[in-house]
């Protein structure tokens, strides 16, 4: 499995960006996506997850309301989605897509498949 994030870019606060993860290759028949940060001189944190069979969702509380992870589950086209709005400056961060087979488990330690990140940058 591979992952390509792409979307990130440089915002004001307040205003919206739209982050995708491709997934290419064969991924399990039940999977969980995630998307993560990592800010400058922080650890990488979870933002949002999404099983591919339950659609579960976990949203951290620092985007609740704020962000919504969804899915495209085309035949051999899986694509990640995270709309982001009402943008903060706390919110700039590297943002990378996470796969695990298994549609449980939020931290970033169950994921073993990582994108190469996208940087978002939210000025005030």
């Amino acid at each position: 499995v591979q992952l390509q994030a792409s979307g990130g870019g440089l915002v004001q606060a307040g205003g919206s960006l739209r982050l995708s993860c491709a997934v290419s290759g064969r991924t399990s028949s039940s999977s969980r996506m995630g998307w993560f940060r990592q800010a400058p001189g922080k650890e990488r944190e979870v933002v949002s997850c999404i099983s591919s069979t339950t659609g579960s969702k976990y949203y951290a509380d620092s985007v609740k309301g704020r962000f919504t992870i969804s899915s495209d589950n085309a035949k051999n086209a899986v694509t990640v989605y995270l709309q982001m709005n009402n943008l903060k400056p706390e919110d700039t961060a590297v943002y990378y897509c996470a796969y695990r087979p298994g549609a449980r488990y939020n931290k970033e330690e169950y994921y073993r498949t990582w994108g190469q990140g996208t940087q978002v940058t939210v000025s005030s």
